[in-house]
């Protein structure tokens, strides 16, 4: 007998439903998350749906790796779960299941281990140079409330005694190192990358937005079609824009430009 399981996971623990080949409840429980694998092992698993999460990445590698058939749901697109009337664990397992029995389940894109490993380091890049960025606005405001004029170089600011100031110094320092540090890991996988070494022919382009691109779009075979691709590089156009209000408006216009570079040479998806 065909199963299909879906998972409702927090951070401990998980509420499963397994449905059969009809949509009859064959059984609903609720277990500790590294229980789960064990638990699936005693069904005929047809498929396994999961709804996307913090928590859910540590389940779900460790499911693929047992070789079941695992799907993500995108939340926002469940509606089946998001309105319903009655709320609970028990409820949105057993929506995720019989979503994945009708094959109906709004796939959620799980990137592969490389990948997630490029996406994290570029966006703790991002992450280390936005703290700096805010540590040199403080800065700033404490020379205004003093009455000092802007920023002359490190050593005038370090001569002025203001103890504030050379706190955040002493971050900035500690920041920079990190920053270096990764920044010269990423040039070398930049290097040895050749989807990335492609993006870089485009104007605008250098290592790290290329390295953004790579990791943020994953696997382009997965779009159905070109304009399924234009929709996802739209949406990550929003993202820039964001940023671009956080005075990173350069970077904007070279991510325009770039993309629409980038449309035009890439080949017909199949």
């Amino acid at each position: 007998m065909s199963a299909y399981i879906g998972l409702d996971v927090h951070r401990d623990w998980t509420f499963a439903t397994v449905l059969d080949q009809t949509g009859r409840v064959v059984v609903q429980k609720r277990l500790p998350n590294e229980h789960v694998p064990s638990f699936v092992g005693n069904f005929k698993v047809e498929k396994i749906g999961l709804e996307a999460s913090t928590h859910v990445v540590p389940l779900y590698r460790a499911l693929v790796r047992e070789g079941y058939r695992v799907e993500v749901s995108h939340p926002r697109k469940t509606r089946y779960i998001a309105e319903a009337r009655v709320k609970s664990d028990r409820v949105d397992s057993k929506a995720i299941a019989e979503l994945v029995r009708l094959d109906a389940l709004p796939k959620s894109y799980m990137p592969p281990p490389e990948i997630a490993a490029l996406r994290e380091k570029v966006r703790r890049r991002a992450f280390l140079v936005r703290e700096r960025a805010k540590l040199k606005t403080k800065i700033r405001g404490v020379l205004a409330y003093e009455g000092l004029k802007p920023p002359e170089g490190v050593d005038w600011l370090r001569s002025l005694g203001l103890e504030p100031v050379d706190c955040y110094l002493r971050v900035i320092m500690v920041l920079n190192g990190e920053i270096r540090r990764l920044s010269l890991e990423l040039k070398q996988l930049a290097g040895l990358d050749e989807d990335v070494r492609l993006l870089m022919t485009i104007p605008g382009f250098g290592y790290y937005l290329a390295l953004l691109v790579k990791a943020e779009i994953g696997d382009v075979s997965r779009f159905r079609s070109e304009i399924t691709f234009a929709v996802m590089l739209v949406l990550f156009l929003q993202r820039i824009v964001v940023e671009a209000w956080l005075g990173m408006a350069g970077l904007l216009v070279r991510v325009a430009v770039g993309f629409v570079g980038l449309c035009l040479r890439l080949p017909r998806l199949t």
